[in-house]
């Protein structure tokens, strides 16, 4: 059996105060059983980034088991087609993507080689597992990040600590059959999705922010990573966390309480303007029939996407859908009535009269005229 074979993925733009150093120091962490390629991807770097690496090859002495190749790309796009070209070039069955700024330390690679080894397909430098940490960064930073992450967690129902990681390794056959977006800079967290069932260790440590050169984070990477997570939201096969699934649904069916306001008041005022024999409240009356009717049919084609249209199924929904939605409206009068009478303003008064009866509405048509469950 031959030697392990690893290749690291080592994406630059603008590195030339680190580039040399960091490819040092990765030869010096590669352990001595292992034969190990490095593939600096250069998108061009206008500070002469690939030119110091052509130089480096140059008068680099041959080393048994290790070499270092040079990807020269035409311009700069997405850090992930960088790291999806260089893994088009890589001999080795393991694949390590990792910064070369030194904010992730090549003394992790190790670990990072040994547990794909030994006991899983995916191995995460994890900055939010216990021993996990962030040196260097400011406030606003750690919490556009810690943001990024749980909504990653949580719409795209990850379980992994860190999916923001731009620091790990994989088995390179884990890729069979994926078709990448390429978009974005956080592809780790692409192939947590598409590559459902792989076995996940994180490996924690201690992130550190550049100490040479400028760092490339800015509102167009927020831009592409909110990008990123809509269309993996979208990918076939995820199942949202019944958290999401409970409040998308929960906003359509708003969305739909707005539009029945919008109809029950054009219906009103054309009814009493149009035909002035009719009386206000008559046309009142049938603004409230018309939004009822409009909401149970937008809930049940677009909130609920219920398609049974059998007419005792609709009958039936229908008469819940309204006897809830008056029953709402029963409530919030209460409400009202009692706040105010005990010392409230009218307006906040409405406003809790409002949310009860809004949240109450939703939960009654979910559970029993739609037959969903609650939660989810």
């Amino acid at each position: 059996m031959g030697q392990p074979q690893v290749s690291i993925i080592l994406p630059t733009y603008n590195e030339s105060q680190n580039i040399l150093r960091i490819l040092n120091s990765i030869k010096e962490s590669i352990p001595s059983a292992v034969s190990a390629q490095t593939i600096v991807v250069d998108d061009n770097s206008p500070d002469g980034t690939g030119r110091i690496v052509e130089e480096y090859l140059r008068s680099m002495i041959d080393t048994v088991g290790y070499t270092v190749e040079i990807i020269h790309r035409r311009a700069k796009t997405s850090l992930s087609s960088a790291i999806l070209q260089g893994i088009q070039h890589a001999r080795g069955d393991t694949i390590i993507v990792m910064d070369s700024d030194f904010s992730h330390p090549p003394s992790i690679i190790p670990k990072l080689i040994e547990a794909l080894r030994t006991r899983c397909d995916i191995a995460v430098a994890s900055r939010y597992i216990r021993g996990g940490k962030i040196h260097g960064w400011p406030a606003k930073r750690k919490i556009i990040s810690k943001s990024a992450t749980i909504i990653a967690k949580n719409v795209l129902n990850i379980k992994t600590a860190d999916p923001m990681s731009g620091f790990f390794a994989f088995r390179k056959n884990l890729l069979e059959g994926i078709i990448f977006d390429g978009l974005g800079f956080k592809i780790l967290m692409e192939i947590l999705v598409k590559a459902r069932g792989a076995r996940i260790v994180e490996i924690p440590y201690t992130f550190h922010d550049r100490e040479e050169g400028n760092s490339k984070f800015n509102s167009h990477i927020i831009k592409d990573y909110c990008k990123s997570v809509w269309r993996l939201y979208r990918h076939g096969g995820i199942e949202p966390r019944r958290s999401v699934r409970f409040l998308s649904k929960a906003g359509r069916f708003y969305t739909v309480g707005t539009s029945g306001f919008l109809i029950n008041y054009i219906i009103s005022l054309l009814l009493t303007h149009q035909i002035p024999e009719v009386w206000y409240l008559h046309a009142n009356i049938l603004g409230i029939a018309s939004s009822m009717t409009s909401n149970y049919i937008l809930n049940k084609i677009w909130t609920f996407q219920d398609r049974d249209f059998s007419p005792k199924r609709v009958a039936t929904q229908y008469a819940k859908f309204v006897g809830f939605s008056s029953m709402g409206a029963a409530v919030q009068l209460g409400i009202v009535f009692s706040l105010v009478e005990g010392g409230w303003s009218y307006p906040a008064s409405l406003g809790v009269g409002v949310l009860t009866a809004a949240l109450g509405n939703y939960i009654l048509n979910k559970k029993w005229t739609f037959k969903e469950r609650l939660w989810g």
